[in-house]
């Protein structure tokens, strides 16, 4: 293993004290504060936002508020509780905010004043809340929480307090999901409650739908939004019934805050997804992002402006071909801003609703999240080489600057490598774009070895962005030179080329990565092309299994997290059926060719490069008996192996000490298999 030189103070040219840098590790990722969820106050003079870091103690993250001006003076840290604090939302006056902890024990809703005093208890409710809405008028608060449909919070918590006391343990199920993403169902709905912030009684304006909200397991706050007069709320949910594990059948629906009418569809003609409701400054519009093609969770996500309330739909710019992660509107209710992936970038638009002209605010970079007021736009954004801080620029695209720094003093002691984005000639001599991040300790006279990277989704990408858990930084730190492909089936280069990937898992792809890898090596003579790792997860440990029969003298080690071995069974044991179904067009039983003819376990008789396996036993989307099916054929087949298993985790490794044991045992693998000979 790298040996990193340990940090010591030495005198500066002026007597000062500066810290010795050092490469980027794994330690270091787990101790950047993590920006989100910016929210620019209603004069557009402030903004609050949270900061995540780990405690390492518990083995966790928690959240605290904190508050900047606009112009990037007066920063502070508003809440400083050892439980979480999150989701905060600005009161119409401008003067408080709410938002959500769990310092009681119970997740509850908080108010506090930003010119100083202690958080009030707003909600006393006896189970948790979640996924915080405030109305225009400051009158009432929306939120989340797990209820038995039918049942109120006070007769859920009852019950779950009889089940705690029954002896067996056994639970039944009739109908799909009885298990989603890390957690098995217990019989709960996520709905969607109402109550007015001055007290009263929550109202469950989903009380008799057998369906959640917001949508399990990421979706948030953004999927619900007041009506303009604060007397109803506008939600996106999935109200499919026993279709729900293979329906993307999401709607949105309206409902009176009391609760007094069943919620109406207003999105009932699609029957694909339907998402994230704004409301334009003027009350007059509903903008919300809809697909079009039923079953397809990476199809275009398209914008629709409808005037309100009973107006017809129309698609702004149609023609720009590139899929929003989320939408809100400028100040002025001119243009829909969104954050749409773009050639390996994340970035902010703004998108005029009369001519349907697209403009570009950011160049460069990974945009999260945004909100705006008055003339200000705020953002967070985060490079390959710099952690998400918060950004603001003008409404017309001017005057783009950070207004935080909060990472800067970890980021002054820490070496990190040069990212580069090439393009190549790939399958059928189409453009395709990658990513390659040099060692921290670049020297071109030296040659390196190589850290290649395969992203999941497989509709997903390895953009310029600082990556919480597969950060290319860690392994540029231990001396890699990391390469990363956006092959075909990646976002952010257009909707034909992410569906290409269709039923050709093993073809396109395959095909891609392989020039990629050459091209790298032809366009970098630093590259040691004999000392080459690939690493792949969820897809791209797929795409590991795949490459270790198929490309079985490409690589000195492989490293597959939660990667599928087969995938014909492994449509019966995942839960999101849409995706297989979709993909592989239809199931099973119907379309057996398209699961068998890219099937990495056909192929094991052609394995020979030793691989590590990492896998969590709370791994639901790609069950863990696949990575434990893996490990048996490479042992059988008397390959290296090795098997890291969490049985805390799910599809991604997520706690701070997991993070760094994962991390280590990866480098450990690949510093054994990609050594210089002696």
């Amino acid at each position: 293993m790298r040996i990193l030189p340990f940090c010591i103070l030495i005198l500066g040219p002026v007597g000062a004290c500066q810290a010795e840098t050092h490469p980027f590790t794994v330690q270091d990722l787990v101790a950047v504060e993590r920006l989100g969820n910016p929210q620019v106050s209603p004069d557009g003079q402030s903004v609050v936002f949270t900061t995540t870091k780990a405690d390492l103690e518990a083995n966790r993250f928690r959240s605290d508020l904190m508050l900047v001006g606009t112009d990037g003076k007066g920063l502070l840290r508003l809440t400083t509780h050892p439980e979480d604090d999150g989701n905060p939302r600005w009161l119409p006056n401008g003067r408080e905010l709410v938002f959500l902890s769990s310092r009681t024990g119970v997740s509850q809703v908080w108010r506090i004043r930003i010119d100083g005093g202690e958080a009030e208890q707003v909600t006393n409710l006896p189970i948790d809340a979640g996924n915080l809405v405030v109305s225009p008028n400051g009158t009432h608060i929306a939120f989340s929480a797990d209820v038995f449909v039918g049942m109120t919070l006070e007769q859920t918590k009852a019950k779950l307090d009889e089940i705690a006391k029954h002896k067996s343990s056994g639970k039944i199920y009739d109908q799909l999901l009885f298990r989603h993403w890390n957690a098995w169902s217990d019989g709960r709905r996520s709905h969607l409650f109402v109550i007015p912030i001055a007290g009263g009684k929550p109202v469950d304006v989903m009380a008799k739908m057998d369906a959640d909200w917001p949508a399990k397991p990421f979706g948030g706050p953004d999927q619900a939004v007041f009506t303009p007069d604060s007397r109803g709320i506008v939600f996106s949910t999935r109200h499919v019934g026993v279709s729900e594990a293979w329906s993307t059948d999401f709607d949105l629906y309206v409902a009176p805050v009391d609760g007094s009418v069943v919620p109406q569809c207003l999105t009932e003609s699609n029957t694909a997804i339907d998402a994230s409701p704004v409301f334009s400054p003027d009350a007059k519009q509903l903008a919300y992002l809809a697909m079009s093609r039923p079953g397809y969770e990476a199809d275009r996500l398209r914008i629709l402006v409808r005037d309100w309330p009973n107006g017809s739909d129309r698609v702004v710019a149609e023609s720009w071909d590139r899929s929003p992660s989320s939408i809100f509107w400028s100040p002025d209710g001119k243009e829909i801003l969104a954050i749409a992936e773009d050639t390996g970038r994340q970035l902010l638009f703004a998108i005029d609703i009369q001519s349907d002209q697209v403009r570009t605010l950011t160049q460069d970079g990974w945009v999260h999240e945004g909100s705006a007021a008055k003339d200000s736009i705020a953002f967070t954004r985060s490079t390959l080489r710099s952690p998400a801080e918060l950004f603001v620029v003008s409404v017309e695209g001017r005057n783009r600057h950070p207004i935080t720094a909060v990472n800067q003093s970890l980021l002054d002691t820490i070496q990190m490598g040069q990212p580069e984005q090439f393009s190549f000639a790939g399958w059928n001599n189409e453009t395709v774009h990658a990513w390659i991040v040099k060692p921290a300790d670049f020297d071109p006279g030296q040659r390196y070895p190589i850290s290649f990277w395969i992203h999941g989704g497989p509709q997903g990408s390895f953009g310029d962005s600082f990556h919480y858990r597969w950060n290319p930084q860690i392994h540029a730190g231990a001396g890699f030179a990391v390469v990363m492909v956006d092959f075909h089936g990646s976002t952010g280069y257009g909707q034909p080329f992410c569906d290409s990937i269709r039923d050709d898992w093993g073809g396109k792809p395959l095909e891609d990565l392989r020039k990629g890898l050459a091209a790298a090596i032809q366009r970098y003579p630093w590259l040691d092309s004999n000392r080459a790792a690939a690493l792949g997860a969820s897809y791209g440990g797929y795409m590991v299994n795949w490459i270790a029969g198929n490309w079985p003298d490409g690589f000195k080690c492989l490293v597959c997290h939660a990667g599928s071995l087969d995938e014909k069974f492994g449509y019966f044991d995942t839960e999101e059926l849409w995706f297989p179904e979709w993909d592989h067009k239809g199931t099973p039983w119907e379309n057996l060719q398209s699961y068998e003819k890219h099937n990495p376990v056909n192929y094991i008789q052609y394995w020979r490069t030793p691989m590590l396996i990492t896998h969590g036993a709370r791994d639901y989307r790609v069950v863990d008996t696949q990575g434990l099916s893996t490990f048996t054929a490479l042992q059988r087949r008397g390959i290296p192996s090795k098997l890291l298993h969490f049985p805390d985790e799910g599809h991604w490794i997520a706690k701070p000490h997991n993070m760094i044991q994962w991390q280590e045992t990866v480098l450990d693998w690949l510093n054994q298999w990609t050594a210089e000979s002696k």
